[in-house]
């Protein structure tokens, strides 16, 4: 093995990050609060992906309401004493824990496929300016300083006033505005490593800069673009839920937590408070166990902490 093929494997460090991703894992879960919430998360997770399987009733279909049943508050049965509705009634007789269990799946939907596709595209942006520097480097960074200074709950209902309201243009929405964090973060990280002496290897190498990337410098900037994805995970479902509840998000067919507590909204006055109560709660623990798992990360994986 020549020098720079020494050089080149130990840049890519396989012991060390084993051995990193240990004492992640015990640092972790030495974090009550951050167990506490991948629990939560991974039960909001398991609530929507089974959602058919445990909700009482189909929500969202006609045939299965009786409208003798709307607005019953929480622990009332049905009319026809077939179901007990835990957590009550909404205007169109649906049950709200089942309303709940299906507005879940479409927030964590929107959410995870949102972040997904915004960590791909602004990880590309900001590892290509970072490893090319010079004028792509100007240009995309440019469009990301832009992109920075509007308001993303701003820039999210331009987008949906032109595209419309649907699933899929909500999700077009929220990459739109959260693609530049994951930029701006990927080309700061990725600076760091462009100049490491296993980066000078692979191009003395002549290896092609699409494997310089990808195999090499990528996988030693993805704790800060993690940390960022959490917290932007949490900030997408309520940025949705946002944009539901002032009406030009999902569609009522397709309901997120965010529909269902703009539904239940214009009952609250005449206290009928469930109908927008408990999705507002159902949203706020989905919100805060992100956001539990993400402070951690963002503790262990800091570089000023010791690892």
């Amino acid at each position: 093995m020549t020098a720079a093929e020494n050089i080149l494997e130990s840049g890519g460090q396989p012991a060390m990050r084993e051995s990193m991703l240990r004492l992640f894992a015990e640092q972790f879960l030495a974090s009550k609060l951050a167990v506490l919430g991948m629990i939560l998360l991974a039960l909001c997770l398991c609530l929507a992906i089974f959602a058919p399987w445990i909700a009482p009733q189909n929500p969202f279909d006609i045939g299965t309401l009786n409208i003798m049943d709307s607005k019953l508050p929480p622990g009332s049965v049905s009319g026809d004493g077939a179901m007990m509705h835990w957590l009550g009634t909404d205007g169109q007789a649906r049950d709200v824990f089942s309303a709940i269990l299906y507005g879940l799946r479409i927030s964590l939907i929107v959410g995870l496929v949102s972040v997904s596709a915004a960590f791909a595209i602004g990880a590309t942006a900001g590892l290509i300016s970072a490893y090319f520097g010079g004028r792509t480097e100007a240009l995309l960074m440019r469009i990301v300083d832009i992109q920075l200074s509007f308001p993303a709950i701003l820039v999210a209902l331009v987008l949906l006033s032109v595209l419309g309201k649907g699933v899929d243009k909500v999700i077009y929405a929220l990459v739109a505005v959260q693609w530049a964090y994951f930029a701006r973060a990927a080309r700061g990280a990725a600076i760091v490593e462009r100049n490491k002496e296993y980066v000078q290897a692979a191009r003395c190498m002549s290896l092609s800069w699409q494997r310089i990337l990808w195999r090499h410098i990528f996988p030693n900037c993805i704790p800060p673009l993690m940390v960022i994805a959490t917290i932007d995970l949490a900030h997408a479902i309520a940025l949705e839920a946002t944009l539901s509840f002032l009406g030009v998000g999902v569609p009522v067919t397709e309901p997120s937590l965010g529909m269902l507590i703009s539904n239940g909204f214009e009952y609250m006055m005449s206290g009928t408070y469930w109908i927008a109560f408990f999705p507002g709660i159902a949203l706020a623990l989905v919100v805060v166990a992100i956001n539990l798992v993400g402070d951690h990360l963002r503790d262990i994986l800091n570089p000023r902490n010791e690892i």
